[in-house]
């Protein structure tokens, strides 16, 4: 740890420096570290003037030279706030990691971290056969610095990443052919299905599913007059019913026992009875549930996948497992989307 770290760490916990401690960007981790050490203020150019926490909230530019700030951007732009952190004309510059490692007692672990330290350590047999089942280099070292990542909170882990939505579920080791059959499982307001549409003009069809009604709206406007798509307004699991869902969080809206709302679901081994080719899931933890409801397509289409493995720790080895138990001619691959720990694509490529 360098010495203006250190020099930062110790102004940051000097009666001074209690007095000037700011915390860039309002999010949960900045939430978190809030309770523990009653920051001066946030920074955020894009809310300067409201409150969070109870503090004001400033853009960059108003933040006084003197003050001490931690970036605790930790989920998709980490880099890009760092890099906004270091134009900020003040005194001092800490990332969340340097608070964690040196003043554990009075910065919260990031729920990220606990929980994938945990499931490695009480998994250490899954995670080693995961190591060996990626196809390429680069999937291996994906694997690397997104869990090394993941166990500290250190931004150096992610310094060679970048935000690339659009590029997500799309990587070219999953090529794209004439009569696509694509199923968008978590299709929030279409911008998937837009874009696979972009890239495969000669598709055949499209089967789009999203619970959420105001989503599925914005989706339907959004591909208005485009051909042979199939919106499905229910949400995918690994049978018919109804649960809990909580429609208020745009993309991140998710199944929840405590949701505002109830939706149907459904199979997709149910809903779809012609042949599909490449299935897209991003169901906010759900992935595991839904591909159980995707056996029949699996063992007879033999369709290529990208699916989400970010949100629980255990489902980088859990949905690979059970994708090998319906049939084992899958090649796989393992690419990352964000600066932070969100984002992270698994693609299963059928063996031929």
């Amino acid at each position: 740890m360098g010495d203006s770290v250190l020099s930062a760490i110790e102004y940051f916990l000097s009666q001074e420096g209690k007095k000037d401690r700011y915390l860039f960007g309002c999010n949960d981790h900045s939430a978190d570290l809030a309770s523990k050490i009653n920051p001066t203020g946030f920074i955020d150019d894009y809310r300067s003037g409201t409150t969070f926490c109870g503090k004001p909230v400033l853009g960059g530019e108003a933040v006084p030279q003197s003050a001490i700030v931690v970036n605790c951007v930790l989920m998709a732009k980490s880099w890009a706030a760092k890099r906004r952190v270091d134009q900020l004309n003040v005194r001092f510059r800490l990332d969340y990691y340097d608070l964690l490692k040196t003043a554990p007692n009075l910065t919260p672990v990031p729920k990220f971290v606990s929980e994938t330290i945990c499931d490695m350590r009480d998994n250490k047999n899954h995670w080693e056969k995961l190591g060996q089942t990626l196809a390429d280099n680069e999937s291996r070292m994906t694997l690397s610095n997104v869990i090394n990542f993941r166990q500290t909170a250190d931004l150096k882990y992610l310094q060679n990443y970048s935000f690339r939505p659009v590029e997500q579920y799309f990587d070219p080791v999953c090529p794209l052919i004439d009569q696509e059959s694509f199923v968008d499982c978590g299709g929030f307001d279409g911008d998937t299905t837009a874009e696979f549409i972009r890239r495969c003009p000669k598709y055949g069809q499209v089967w789009m599913f999203e619970p959420s009604k105001e989503n599925l709206e914005k989706a339907k406007s959004r591909l208005k007059g485009v051909r042979d798509i199939h919106f499905i307004s229910k949400g995918v699991s690994d049978q018919e019913g109804v649960l809990g869902f909580n429609s208020g969080n745009g993309s991140a809206s998710a199944f929840s026992e405590t949701g505002n709302t109830s939706i149907a679901v459904t199979t997709i081994d149910k809903e779809i009875q012609e042949p599909v080719s490449f299935i897209k899931m991003d169901l906010e933890g759900w992935e595991m549930k839904a591909l159980s409801g995707v056996r029949r397509h699996i063992n007879s289409d033999h369709p290529k996948m990208a699916i989400a493995v970010y949100h629980h720790p255990s489902d980088f080895w859990r949905i690979p497992e059970h994708i090998f138990s319906i049939r084992k001619d899958y090649k796989i691959y393992l690419r990352h989307y964000t600066e932070g720990w969100t984002e992270t694509v698994m693609y299963f490529i059928p063996i031929k």
